[in-house]
């Protein structure tokens, strides 16, 4: 850790020619409420602003630089995190680190700036209002976590974000934006004194004071809404449905137990829903599980895409297999390929730098403090360590409970709905 708060974790990976760097602020869109009404969407609103400018570099010498060696720079808001990124040859990270500091602590968010990247956010609202899928996680977010901050999309309404001033974007960005709430990842073919070093002759006096990290706690636990069950009528050749239930927040122990879950239930080819929905009974082309954790919350979902006259007989199946794994658990064969299944994803899904730093960042925000030496081994220790009682135990918790449902499809209300989807959310 630097003076001002800003942690900064590195891992070597052998063999890499490249370096992936991310800057990442612990906020995302539950935090907007403190800035007061119609901040919703300002995280996601400063995603696009701050590359507008800073004091040293105008929106297109960030760009020229970076296109200069070949690099990619980018941005993405979640509900509880924001992470700025750079991809560069390994003799370039230090650039990388200095624009991505720039970008993040040092932007002008010009008055001129706002009105154009609000343009550029009310397309990008347009655009998400055509995507069945997106609507659909939006709406079942909101019907899981009602009112409160983690029930509203990231990226804003079109009210809120029309409405957005530069003041209050600025005083989203000076609450927030700061070391003391950054960590920076690295990883590729680079040492960790390189990385110090850059850092240091990059951000200057801005790392100044003896600020301490700031840590995310858990607030007050969201609560499902009354409502369970969410219809959007459009004209889709396609009905979409996503279902599930609150679970746990990410840092609850049975965490990789839920994971064993999930992908029993529908995180392969080999799952119970992908199996029973499409290789057997051919109802649908598209069907997941997914799991979501927060500070404070979670969600267990199943999504089925299909073709609007076999929605009803879909959801059966769906509701038949969730009410099997609550009764009965999973099998031995079942947990077998599901830890390997979940070890092979982890590992195979390290092989890019990118998902390296992204792995360093979240873990450094979530959980900072572990050793990250043996991060992996560990977790990869906790998935071998579920049991089948461990799966049977948290699927009757889960799965016995009050589900929520969303729907996008050619369907004018919930009426419209087979019997089968509205039986499945009825208390």
């Amino acid at each position: 850790m630097l003076p001002g708060g800003l942690r900064v974790v590195t891992e070597h990976v052998a063999g890499a020619r490249s370096a992936s760097v991310g800057l990442w602020v612990d906020v995302g869109s539950r935090d907007e409420p403190a800035v007061g009404t119609g901040a919703h969407g300002a995280a996601h609103f400063l995603e696009h602003l701050l590359f507008k400018g800073t004091r040293r570099r105008s929106a297109r010498a960030i760009a020229e630089e970076i296109d200069a060696v070949g690099g990619d720079l980018n941005a993405f808001t979640g509900k509880e995190s924001t992470c700025f990124y750079a991809h560069v040859l390994d003799r370039d990270m230090p650039l990388a680190v200095d624009v991505l500091g720039d970008v993040v602590l040092d932007a002008v968010m010009a008055a001129p700036d706002v009105e154009l990247e609000r343009d550029v956010v009310l397309s990008e609202i347009a655009g998400r209002d055509e995507d069945p899928e997106d609507l659909l996680a939006d709406d079942f977010d909101a019907l899981l976590f009602g009112a409160h901050p983690l029930g509203l999309p990231v990226i804003g309404t079109e009210e809120t974000v029309t409405g957005m001033t530069r003041d209050r974007l600025a005083d989203f960005h000076a609450r927030h934006y700061v070391p003391a709430r950054s960590v920076l990842a690295v990883a590729g073919n680079v040492a960790h004194a390189e990385v110090l070093a850059a850092v240091e002759a990059a951000y200057g006096s801005r790392l100044d004071g003896p600020a301490q990290p700031w840590h995310r706690t858990a607030g007050e636990t969201p609560t499902t809404s009354y409502e369970r069950l969410a219809v959007r009528d459009e004209d889709t050749e396609q009905a979409h449905l996503m279902l599930g239930v609150p679970s746990l927040r990410r840092a609850d122990p049975r965490w990789p137990a839920l994971q064993v879950l999930s992908t029993v239930l529908g995180g392969g080819m080999s799952s119970r829903l992908f199996q029973q929905v499409r290789e057997q009974r051919g109802l649908a082309y598209s069907v997941y599980s997914s799991t979501t954790g927060y500070t404070d919350a979670g969600t267990l979902a199943v999504y089925v895409g299909c073709a609007p006259e076999r929605l009803g007989a879909a959801a059966s199946v769906v509701r038949d297999e969730m009410g099997d794994l609550a009764a009965h658990g999973i099998t031995d064969a079942e947990l077998t390929r599901a830890r390997g299944q979940l070890r092979g994803e982890l590992v195979l899904g390290l092989e890019e730098t990118s998902s390296r730093m992204t792995r360093l960042g979240r873990r450094e925000l979530d959980h900072g403090g572990l050793d990250r030496a043996t991060d992996l081994a560990s977790t990869l220790d906790r998935i071998d360590g579920v049991g089948a009682d461990d799966v049977a135990s948290l699927a009757s918790e889960l799965l016995t409970g009050p589900r929520a449902a969303a729907v996008v499809g050619p369907y004018g209300d919930a009426d419209e709905l087979p019997d089968e989807v509205r039986e499945m959310v009825s208390p």
